[in-house]
């Protein structure tokens, strides 16, 4: 049994019996973070973090498809963090998931340094424009800097990893020279890069992207994943990510 408050729904996530809650007033998750816990590649007995963590989606994907042993996800919300914890409740992995309400920049007084074997991240994708935005509002904070920028989500990641320890994050495509300067910047080794185009022939939507802390210097980019086909279907490889093929 899941209590679900006013304007809640329970989502089911067609995989392993696996519901997430979620409230279309505040920022449900989408097709990114999905693509996220896919890209992302943790080992069996891995430690792992996840920032912006939301509604839970990607700690909860990727413990469905059985990487990494624990998980702790951070999620700045009070509401959204709570939402969080019963979802995991829900679903019987509150002992591999541990949802935390906490600010991203805090991780230092939160943790050990090198603590974790993988972080994850799904951050707010757009500089916010100073003046115009809620900073109380769920969705502004889902996808504009307002509370944390991307150096601070990298440096966190930097600070919380281990030696070799891996990071993936998706963003933008045109933050991605930013993006690499940063992960440099804090000695996390950009090794595995996928774009995401909608369809065939359009521009990329999302950049995939996964380093290691202090790793050699070897890029690898994988083939552009196509989101559609042109009549609108998903395509099979989104297919086999939704679980769907």
């Amino acid at each position: 049994m899941v209590t679900l408050k006013e304007n809640e729904r329970l989502d089911d996530l067609e995989i392993k019996g696996f519901r997430i809650i979620q409230n279309p007033l505040y920022f449900c998750f989408g097709s990114d973070a999905v693509l996220l816990s896919d890209f992302a590649s943790p080992k069996k007995n891995d430690r792992v973090m996840d920032f912006c963590t939301g509604t839970g989606i990607i700690p909860t994907l990727m413990i469905a498809k059985e990487k990494g042993k624990s998980y702790e996800a951070l999620e700045i919300n009070p509401y959204m963090a709570e939402m969080a914890k019963r979802s995991a409740e829900y679903n019987n992995i509150s002992d591999r998931l541990m949802i935390i309400e906490a600010d991203i920049k805090s991780v230092k007084e939160m943790y050990p340094h090198e603590s974790f074997n993988y972080v994850t991240a799904n951050p707010p994708y757009i500089k916010a424009d100073s003046g115009l935005l809620n900073d109380e509002d769920a969705v502004n904070v889902a996808r504009h800097e307002i509370h944390l920028n991307l150096e601070d989500v990298i440096s966190a990641a930097s600070y919380l990893l281990k030696q070799k320890g891996g990071f993936a994050m998706v963003h933008k495509p045109f933050r991605l020279p930013e993006i690499i300067a940063l992960m440099k910047k804090y000695r996390i080794e950009p090794k595995r890069l996928r774009m995401v185009q909608p369809k065939r022939g359009t521009e990329p939507a999302m950049v995939l992207i996964e380093g290691i802390k202090e790793g050699g210097a070897f890029l690898k980019v994988d083939p552009v994943l196509i989101m559609y086909n042109d009549d609108g279907s998903y395509t099979d490889e989104v297919l086999r990510i939704y679980g769907k093929l």
